[in-house]
Protein backbone atom coordinates (compact mmCIF):
# COMPACT_ATOMS: atom_id res chain seq x y z
CA UNK A 1 0.00 0.00 0.00
CA UNK A 2 1.76 3.68 -1.41
CA UNK A 3 1.51 6.51 1.36
CA UNK A 4 -0.68 9.30 0.39
CA UNK A 5 1.37 11.87 -1.00
CA UNK A 6 0.56 15.52 0.39
CA UNK A 7 -1.80 17.78 -2.29
CA UNK A 8 0.38 20.29 -4.21
CA UNK A 9 -0.90 23.36 -5.67
CA UNK A 10 -0.13 22.52 -9.73
CA UNK A 11 -0.65 18.51 -9.31
CA UNK A 12 -0.43 18.18 -13.36
CA UNK A 13 2.37 20.89 -14.50
CA UNK A 14 5.78 19.69 -14.97
CA UNK A 15 9.44 21.74 -15.81
CA UNK A 16 7.68 25.21 -14.19
CA UNK A 17 10.13 27.79 -12.85
CA UNK A 18 9.04 30.19 -9.90
CA UNK A 19 10.42 33.83 -10.85
CA UNK A 20 10.82 36.64 -8.34
CA UNK A 21 9.95 34.41 -5.13
CA UNK A 22 11.04 36.22 -1.72
CA UNK A 23 10.76 35.06 1.82
CA UNK A 24 10.63 37.69 4.71
CA UNK A 25 12.39 35.76 7.30
CA UNK A 26 11.64 38.87 9.69
CA UNK A 27 8.30 39.01 9.25
CA UNK A 28 7.53 37.21 13.00
CA UNK A 29 9.97 38.68 15.10
CA UNK A 30 12.63 41.55 15.48
CA UNK A 31 16.22 41.38 13.66
CA UNK A 32 19.48 41.30 15.25
CA UNK A 33 19.63 44.54 14.01
CA UNK A 34 16.68 45.92 16.29
CA UNK A 35 18.10 44.18 19.27
CA UNK A 36 21.61 46.31 18.69
CA UNK A 37 19.56 49.38 18.52
CA UNK A 38 17.68 48.11 22.21
CA UNK A 39 21.11 47.42 23.17
CA UNK A 40 22.37 50.63 22.75
CA UNK A 41 19.34 52.17 24.31
CA UNK A 42 19.99 50.35 27.36
CA UNK A 43 23.91 51.87 27.61
CA UNK A 44 22.30 55.92 27.42
CA UNK A 45 21.89 58.45 29.75
CA UNK A 46 17.90 60.10 29.04
CA UNK A 47 18.64 62.14 31.89
CA UNK A 48 21.59 64.00 29.96
CA UNK A 49 18.85 65.20 27.21
CA UNK A 50 18.54 68.72 27.20
CA UNK A 51 14.43 67.99 27.36
CA UNK A 52 14.60 65.50 29.70
CA UNK A 53 11.62 65.56 31.67
CA UNK A 54 14.57 64.99 34.64
CA UNK A 55 15.65 68.66 33.67
CA UNK A 56 12.03 69.79 33.86
CA UNK A 57 13.47 73.14 35.80
CA UNK A 58 16.41 73.60 33.70
CA UNK A 59 18.16 77.01 34.22
CA UNK A 60 17.70 79.04 30.89
CA UNK A 61 18.68 82.72 29.91
CA UNK A 62 15.71 85.02 30.37
CA UNK A 63 14.38 87.02 27.43
CA UNK A 64 16.18 90.26 26.12
CA UNK A 65 19.67 89.38 28.45
CA UNK A 66 23.05 87.77 27.09
CA UNK A 67 22.15 88.56 23.61
CA UNK A 68 25.72 89.45 22.64
CA UNK A 69 27.20 86.04 23.70
CA UNK A 70 24.03 83.83 22.00
CA UNK A 71 24.92 85.85 19.47
CA UNK A 72 28.58 84.88 19.04
CA UNK A 73 27.84 80.87 20.13
CA UNK A 74 24.81 81.01 16.94
CA UNK A 75 26.99 82.48 15.01
CA UNK A 76 29.97 80.20 15.30
CA UNK A 77 27.56 76.96 15.24
CA UNK A 78 26.19 77.97 11.94
CA UNK A 79 29.42 79.23 10.37
CA UNK A 80 30.00 76.08 8.19
CA UNK A 81 33.04 77.51 6.89
CA UNK A 82 34.99 77.82 9.70
CA UNK A 83 38.03 75.97 10.10
CA UNK A 84 37.65 75.48 13.85
CA UNK A 85 35.01 73.08 14.67
CA UNK A 86 34.93 73.01 18.43
CA UNK A 87 34.00 75.94 20.34
CA UNK A 88 34.83 75.69 24.15
CA UNK A 89 32.92 77.71 26.27
CA UNK A 90 34.82 78.41 29.95
CA UNK A 91 33.76 80.14 33.12
CA UNK A 92 33.62 80.13 36.96
CA UNK A 93 30.18 78.45 38.72
CA UNK A 94 27.38 80.59 38.26
CA UNK A 95 28.87 82.39 35.24
CA UNK A 96 25.64 81.32 33.22
CA UNK A 97 27.45 78.46 31.26
CA UNK A 98 24.85 75.71 31.75
CA UNK A 99 21.84 78.61 30.72
CA UNK A 100 23.77 79.44 28.23
CA UNK A 101 24.08 75.58 26.63
CA UNK A 102 20.23 75.00 27.39
CA UNK A 103 19.53 78.09 25.44
CA UNK A 104 21.75 77.20 22.55
CA UNK A 105 20.65 73.79 22.82
CA UNK A 106 16.87 74.98 22.42
CA UNK A 107 17.81 77.65 19.34
CA UNK A 108 19.45 74.46 17.35
CA UNK A 109 16.92 72.50 17.92
CA UNK A 110 14.47 74.62 16.54
CA UNK A 111 16.72 75.63 13.64
CA UNK A 112 16.76 71.42 12.84
CA UNK A 113 20.67 71.47 13.54
CA UNK A 114 20.81 70.05 16.77
CA UNK A 115 22.12 66.51 16.70
CA UNK A 116 23.06 65.66 20.57
CA UNK A 117 23.17 67.28 23.35
CA UNK A 118 24.43 65.78 26.86
CA UNK A 119 24.45 67.74 30.29
CA UNK A 120 26.43 65.96 32.85
CA UNK A 121 25.53 66.53 36.34
CA UNK A 122 27.50 65.65 39.63
CA UNK A 123 24.71 64.40 41.18
CA UNK A 124 23.14 62.09 38.87
CA UNK A 125 24.53 58.62 38.90
CA UNK A 126 23.98 58.06 34.94
CA UNK A 127 25.60 61.19 33.68
CA UNK A 128 28.46 62.07 36.27
CA UNK A 129 30.78 59.82 34.22
CA UNK A 130 31.75 60.18 30.39
CA UNK A 131 30.73 56.02 30.27
CA UNK A 132 26.72 56.83 28.20
CA UNK A 133 28.36 59.58 26.42
CA UNK A 134 29.10 58.60 23.12
CA UNK A 135 26.00 55.89 23.45
CA UNK A 136 23.65 58.62 24.16
CA UNK A 137 25.05 60.79 21.04
CA UNK A 138 24.90 58.45 18.89
CA UNK A 139 21.02 57.51 19.95
CA UNK A 140 20.22 60.93 19.15
CA UNK A 141 21.73 61.08 16.07
CA UNK A 142 20.21 57.70 14.88
CA UNK A 143 17.08 58.58 15.93
CA UNK A 144 17.07 61.60 13.42
CA UNK A 145 18.17 59.26 10.21
CA UNK A 146 17.34 55.82 9.45
CA UNK A 147 20.50 54.86 7.57
CA UNK A 148 22.36 55.90 10.61
CA UNK A 149 20.41 54.24 12.91
CA UNK A 150 20.88 50.89 10.93
CA UNK A 151 24.66 51.54 10.55
CA UNK A 152 24.89 51.93 14.68
CA UNK A 153 22.46 48.84 15.04
CA UNK A 154 24.66 46.29 13.08
CA UNK A 155 27.86 48.10 14.79
CA UNK A 156 26.15 46.95 18.16
CA UNK A 157 25.48 43.61 17.21
CA UNK A 158 28.71 42.50 15.93
CA UNK A 159 30.29 43.86 18.94
CA UNK A 160 27.97 43.62 22.09
CA UNK A 161 30.70 44.54 24.49
CA UNK A 162 31.43 47.90 22.56
CA UNK A 163 30.57 50.01 25.25
CA UNK A 164 33.28 48.40 27.83
CA UNK A 165 35.83 49.48 25.40
CA UNK A 166 37.53 52.87 25.19
CA UNK A 167 35.72 56.00 24.44
CA UNK A 168 37.77 56.58 21.12
CA UNK A 169 36.43 52.59 20.11
CA UNK A 170 33.45 53.61 20.54
CA UNK A 171 33.46 56.94 19.10
CA UNK A 172 34.52 55.56 15.60
CA UNK A 173 32.68 52.17 15.54
CA UNK A 174 29.22 54.24 16.96
CA UNK A 175 29.40 57.67 14.85
CA UNK A 176 32.65 57.73 12.55
CA UNK A 177 32.82 54.62 10.60
CA UNK A 178 27.94 55.12 10.41
CA UNK A 179 28.64 58.71 8.79
CA UNK A 180 31.91 57.55 7.00
CA UNK A 181 29.51 54.69 5.19
CA UNK A 182 26.50 57.56 5.28
CA UNK A 183 28.74 59.98 3.15
CA UNK A 184 29.05 57.47 0.72
CA UNK A 185 25.34 56.78 0.09
CA UNK A 186 24.10 60.70 0.26
CA UNK A 187 25.14 63.69 -1.68
CA UNK A 188 27.29 66.42 -0.32
CA UNK A 189 24.03 68.71 0.33
CA UNK A 190 22.13 65.95 1.11
CA UNK A 191 25.46 65.33 4.26
CA UNK A 192 25.17 69.13 5.46
CA UNK A 193 21.48 68.86 5.91
CA UNK A 194 21.72 66.13 8.40
CA UNK A 195 21.57 67.90 12.15
CA UNK A 196 25.24 68.13 13.02
CA UNK A 197 25.44 70.33 16.51
CA UNK A 198 27.27 68.42 19.36
CA UNK A 199 26.28 70.59 22.88
CA UNK A 200 28.05 69.09 25.89
CA UNK A 201 27.53 70.57 29.22
CA UNK A 202 29.33 70.59 32.42
CA UNK A 203 32.56 68.60 31.57
CA UNK A 204 34.11 69.88 35.07
CA UNK A 205 31.07 67.41 36.31
CA UNK A 206 32.36 64.36 35.09
CA UNK A 207 33.73 62.75 38.23
CA UNK A 208 37.34 61.72 37.11
CA UNK A 209 39.19 64.09 35.07
CA UNK A 210 41.49 61.74 33.32
CA UNK A 211 38.32 60.41 31.66
CA UNK A 212 37.39 64.54 30.99
CA UNK A 213 41.12 64.09 29.31
CA UNK A 214 40.02 61.17 27.37
CA UNK A 215 36.89 62.63 25.72
CA UNK A 216 38.91 65.88 25.09
CA UNK A 217 41.38 63.50 23.04
CA UNK A 218 39.08 61.43 21.76
CA UNK A 219 36.76 64.68 20.08
CA UNK A 220 40.41 65.90 18.73
CA UNK A 221 41.32 62.54 17.24
CA UNK A 222 38.05 61.41 15.88
CA UNK A 223 35.80 64.55 14.55
CA UNK A 224 38.49 67.33 14.48
CA UNK A 225 40.97 65.45 12.58
CA UNK A 226 38.10 63.96 9.75
CA UNK A 227 37.45 66.99 7.92
CA UNK A 228 34.80 64.82 6.08
CA UNK A 229 32.61 64.96 9.20
CA UNK A 230 29.70 67.36 9.29
CA UNK A 231 29.82 67.85 13.32
CA UNK A 232 30.42 70.67 15.20
CA UNK A 233 31.52 70.45 18.55
CA UNK A 234 30.27 72.83 21.92
CA UNK A 235 31.85 72.30 25.03
CA UNK A 236 31.00 74.29 27.87
CA UNK A 237 32.98 73.65 31.94
CA UNK A 238 34.81 75.39 34.40
CA UNK A 239 38.13 75.74 33.85
CA UNK A 240 39.71 72.85 34.78
CA UNK A 241 42.93 71.01 34.25
CA UNK A 242 41.69 68.82 31.36
CA UNK A 243 40.44 71.27 29.13
CA UNK A 244 42.64 74.50 30.65
CA UNK A 245 45.51 72.49 29.89
CA UNK A 246 44.19 71.84 26.35
CA UNK A 247 43.31 74.90 25.60
CA UNK A 248 46.41 77.11 27.14
CA UNK A 249 49.11 78.16 24.81
CA UNK A 250 50.98 74.91 24.10
CA UNK A 251 47.81 72.64 24.45
CA UNK A 252 47.02 70.85 21.81
CA UNK A 253 43.83 72.19 21.58
CA UNK A 254 44.81 75.84 21.28
CA UNK A 255 45.10 76.25 17.33
CA UNK A 256 41.64 74.14 16.76
CA UNK A 257 39.18 75.54 19.89
CA UNK A 258 37.44 78.53 19.38
CA UNK A 259 37.69 79.65 22.96
CA UNK A 260 35.01 82.53 24.73
CA UNK A 261 35.62 82.63 28.19
CA UNK A 262 32.51 83.71 30.41
CA UNK A 263 34.59 85.13 32.95
CA UNK A 264 36.98 88.17 30.55
CA UNK A 265 35.16 88.74 27.33
CA UNK A 266 31.14 88.54 29.05
CA UNK A 267 30.51 89.34 32.39
CA UNK A 268 27.26 87.38 33.26
CA UNK A 269 25.95 89.72 36.16
CA UNK A 270 26.90 92.95 34.16
CA UNK A 271 26.28 93.29 30.50
CA UNK A 272 25.15 96.12 28.05
CA UNK A 273 22.36 93.69 27.13
CA UNK A 274 21.08 93.51 30.41
CA UNK A 275 17.79 95.67 30.85
CA UNK A 276 18.72 97.96 33.76
CA UNK A 277 15.87 96.74 35.78
CA UNK A 278 16.91 93.20 35.86
CA UNK A 279 20.09 91.19 36.83
CA UNK A 280 21.02 88.15 34.80
CA UNK A 281 22.95 86.48 37.52
CA UNK A 282 23.85 82.80 36.27
CA UNK A 283 20.80 82.89 34.52
CA UNK A 284 20.03 83.72 30.76
CA UNK A 285 17.43 84.09 27.84
CA UNK A 286 16.02 82.12 25.05
CA UNK A 287 16.44 84.91 22.49
CA UNK A 288 14.32 83.90 19.11
CA UNK A 289 15.29 85.14 15.28
CA UNK A 290 18.67 85.32 16.17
Amino acid sequence: MQADTPPTFFPNASHWVVNGLQINANQHGPSSNDNGWERLMENTAPNALHDSEHRFDQPKCDEDTRVEVIQELMGWIQDRESPQRLLCMTGAAGSGKSALQQTVAELCSGKGILASTFFFSSTDSTRNTVSALIPTIAYQIGSNNFTFREAISVAVTKDPLIFKKSLRTQMNKLIVDPIENLTQAISKPELLAIPYAILIDGLDECADEERQAELLSTIDECLLQNEALPFRVFIASRPEWAIRSALEDTGYLHQKAYHVQLSDQYDASNQTNVPANRQSGGRCPSVVDI
